[in-house]
């Protein structure tokens, strides 16, 4: 069984950038709160990009989120 992976960064700017791959289906929902809940608690704003570097034949879901606040 393939394993789920998310890559988070905290950039020197504050922002907090989450990038994804293929999600898997039982994950997907657990990902997706897992998303909204660093977004919320860390305030600020937040934005979507879709991933242009994967195979596009393919039906898959990818979220990266941004994220930015002053300290």
């Amino acid at each position: 069984m393939a394993s789920d992976k998310m890559n988070i960064r905290i950039l020197a700017d504050g922002t907090i950038k989450t990038t994804t791959d293929a999600v898997s289906k039982a994950n997907h929902d657990n990902a997706e709160q897992f998303l909204r809940s660093v977004a919320t608690l860390a305030g600020g704003t937040t934005t979507r990009v879709r991933r242009t570097d994967l195979n596009p034949a393919r039906h898959i879901h990818v979220h990266d989120h941004d994220h930015s606040h002053e300290h």
